[in-house]
């Protein structure tokens, strides 16, 4: 999986928001989810341990964000559940596999 990978498979879940919330929810996850990879790569090109950790908790705070945000979503019936189990499994996944 590549921290590409989460961005757009939360792009994906956006699609199911209602029209009206292009500017408030849709708009919102999409801005978190497109920060994560963004985050990334800045970080990565950091000279310093430091600074490089500092862009890496920033990403984790966008994805606490993406998936507090589509959490809503699903309470609120814009989501069907097992699609989320799904993107909560891959996000469980990626936490297991970033240690």
């Amino acid at each position: 999986m590549t921290s590409m990978s989460p961005r757009r498979a939360r792009s994906r879940s956006a699609a199911g928001i209602p029209r009206e919330e292009t500017y408030g929810m849709r708009s919102q996850i999409t801005r978190a989810a497109v920060s994560i990879p963004a985050n990334i790569a800045e970080g990565w090109t950091r000279e310093s341990d430091r600074e490089k950790m500092q862009f890496l908790a920033i990403t984790q705070g966008s994805l606490a964000e993406t998936e507090t945000l589509l959490t809503l979503c699903e309470q609120i019936g814009w989501f069907p559940e097992q699609r989320l189990l799904e993107r909560h499994r891959r996000c469980f996944l990626r936490d297991q596999f970033a240690g």
